[in-house]
């Protein structure tokens, strides 16, 4: 029987990761993928808790779901990821016409529970946390593709505990997988034609630093460079406090390593560093900044900034606004900040009025949007080299890939070119992307 599921991803990379082996294990029980709710069997969300207000958002996204139910009873709607983890077997209880809720650490059991739904044995919830030992047998089997580029994870959860941040409570303390099994991931997906990896975890900095035995993350850089076929790395999300000279270095050394790093300040003021458990001073990030170029001059920098935190006075704010002058991002991710169950900072006072942080975070936007767009009108006139992905959605004929510097360039292409590095002219930009054309291939 040709089973079908939809599903929607929410959130970061882990997200993206777990969303592609959900659909590898679903494949085991007869179901393959469609773009379209109306025409599947099986509709999963696979949810990110740490925007503003996203219990209510998926709840409200999950009453989209609730017309194509009452037409089609048989459908199974089913929730996934860190709000499920949050929320648990409340979700059952507030949404009668759903059938499936799994944390984070249950996507395994997820066939399992379809099978039941299908044979009428109820609707089920599966959050429990797993001990170390056992979510490390659980990582995924990759499923098969046409990608020319692919995240591997290399380890999760994490132990900051910075009292803003849910994911300790929905992801669980942080585990490494072993250097071994990674590097043999990659050899596989290199075997199989691809062409960059992306190294990813919630604080990939850390990775391997609770055992002895294992490889550094600059030395598991290093021995994934060494990997024939792959062209490319890149790596996400790193902790400032975990960053060290031995990472830094590789930025120097390695030829595959894309001059780009994501780097979450958070905050320009040191008094707010601390409220918000950081682990670092403003100093100290700046001093990382500036070793990171010195040791890759064109390296680019993104970020996280969160606006608005309980306790932040316009001075604190202004030292934001003189971070981000100083460092120059190429890109940042902005956030107004909003309590999240469980946290330490949703126990702090809240003093500033919502209009006052709305004008805070729309000055830090202009700021950040010229300065980006310095970034992006230099470009115009070089000649770059983009990894080509596949094609655009901007129209027929069109392709797509990336600089090193993670930035999206279109370009009139052909299907031969897809995994070929290609030297492309910036001709135009845009607020997301930017338009190429050939110079050779």
């Amino acid at each position: 029987m040709d089973k079908k599921v939809y599903l929607e991803t929410f959130g970061c990379q882990m997200n993206v990761v777990d969303s592609e082996r959900i659909i590898s294990l679903l494949a085991q029980i007869g179901y393959r993928q469609v773009d379209s709710a109306e025409e599947a069997d099986l509709v999963l969300l696979n949810t990110c808790s740490v925007r503003d207000r996203a219990e209510r958002k998926v709840y409200g996204h999950l009453g989209r779901f609730k017309p194509i139910k009452d037409r089609r009873p048989e459908l199974i709607v089913g929730v996934g990821g860190c709000v499920a983890q949050q929320e648990g077997e409340k979700m059952l209880a507030e949404t009668p016409y759903l059938d499936i809720v799994f944390g984070t650490h249950n996507i395994h059991k997820l066939p399992e529970m379809v099978l039941k739904v299908e044979g009428r044995e109820g609707r089920f919830h599966e959050t429990d946390f797993l001990d170390k030992e056992t979510r490390l047998t659980l990582f995924p089997n990759r499923s098969e593709g046409d990608e020319v580029c692919r995240f591997v994870t290399i380890m999760q959860g994490c132990d900051n505990f910075c009292t803003y941040c849910v994911v300790p409570h929905v992801r669980g303390r942080e585990i490494s997988r072993s250097s071994a099994e990674i590097l043999d991931e990659v050899r596989g997906l290199a075997a199989d034609g691809m062409k960059e990896v992306t190294l990813i975890g919630q604080n990939v900095n850390s990775y391997g630093i609770q055992d002895e035995r294992e490889l550094s993350f600059a030395a598991l850089l290093r021995a994934v460079a060494d990997i024939d076929g792959i062209e490319r790395i890149r790596f996400t999300t790193s902790h400032p406090k975990d960053m060290s000279d031995e990472l830094i270095a590789c930025f120097a050394d390695l030829d595959k390593l894309c001059h780009h790093i994501h780097l979450p300040v958070q905050c320009g003021s040191d008094p707010i560093l601390t409220k918000m458990n950081r682990g670092y001073s403003r100093e100290e990030y700046l001093e990382l900044v500036e070793k990171l170029r010195k040791a890759c001059p064109d390296i680019r920098f993104s970020t996280d900034i969160i606006v608005g935190f309980p306790g932040e006075s316009e001075a604190d704010f202004e030292q934001t606004l003189d971070l981000v002058e100083q460092v120059r991002y190429a890109d940042a991710f902005t956030f107004l900040y909003s309590p999240r169950p469980g946290t330490a900072a949703a126990e702090m006072e809240e003093t500033l009025a919502p209009e006052v942080k709305q004008a805070r975070f729309d000055r830090l936007i202009e700021l950040q949007q010229q300065i980006s767009e310095t970034f992006w009108q230099d470009d115009v006139g070089k000649v770059l080299p983009v990894l080509v992905e596949g094609e655009s959605k901007k129209g027929e004929g069109q392709y797509f890939g990336r600089t090193t510097w993670n930035r999206i360039v279109n370009f009139p292409g052909s299907p031969k070119l897809v995994g070929r590095t290609v030297m492309l002219r910036i001709v135009k930009n845009f607020r997301n992307s930017q338009l190429g054309e050939i110079v050779s291939d």
